[in-house]
């Protein structure tokens, strides 16, 4: 499978803007509603955006890092990576949400939150904008970056930008899927 390059960045960055956009309608909501959980196990909006912002805090500097190193020329198509191309597609949402575990310290359940999450991961969504426009000036297959749960092992960044935004995406419908309960 090959995508176009630019396809690919326009297709992250339009999800990224939606991301932003549904963040930023969060901030005119009372924080008693972004923290309602429809049960006791289950994530509130702010713990589903404070999830993202601890694997942002990783991803975004590590993708700069790579840009920023990076000494390559873009290519008119993205081959996805057999690894990279499993994980990202198994981030993206589904009609029924299959449960995934996630990694102790990437869970926020119980935290106290307030609406600085949403500060920050508004701020996060700016920069992966950045750093998408950015990428369009090397090559996505050829540059590679660590993942959060193991730095030995690498995605190419086209992969790793679909990883990031499509869990983004996985956790944003999780939060719109709160609200409608509340």
């Amino acid at each position: 499978m090959k995508i176009s390059t630019t396809a690919l960045l326009e297709e992250l960055k339009s999800k990224t803007i939606h991301h932003l956009q549904f963040a930023e309608t969060l901030l005119l909501k009372p924080e008693n509603e972004l923290n309602f959980r429809i049960s006791a196990d289950s994530w509130s909006v702010l713990e589903c955006l404070e999830h993202l912002n601890r694997y942002g805090d990783f991803y975004i500097p590590e993708i700069s890092h790579k840009i920023s190193s990076s000494v390559t020329t873009p290519k008119p198509d993205f081959k996805p990576g057999i690894l990279g191309n499993y994980f990202a597609k198994s981030m993206l949402p589904k009609e029924k949400l299959n449960k995934m575990k996630t990694l102790k310290a990437m869970n926020p359940i119980h935290s106290e939150l307030n609406k600085e999450v949403v500060n920050e991961f508004i701020k996060h969504q700016q920069q992966l904008l950045d750093l998408l426009d950015r990428a369009g000036n090397i090559d996505l297959e050829k540059t590679k970056t660590a993942i959060s749960i193991s730095k030995l092992i690498t995605l190419k960044l086209g992969d790793t930008f679909r990883f990031v935004t499509y869990h983004n995406a996985r956790h944003v419908v999780q939060a719109e899927r709160v609200l409608k309960n509340i």
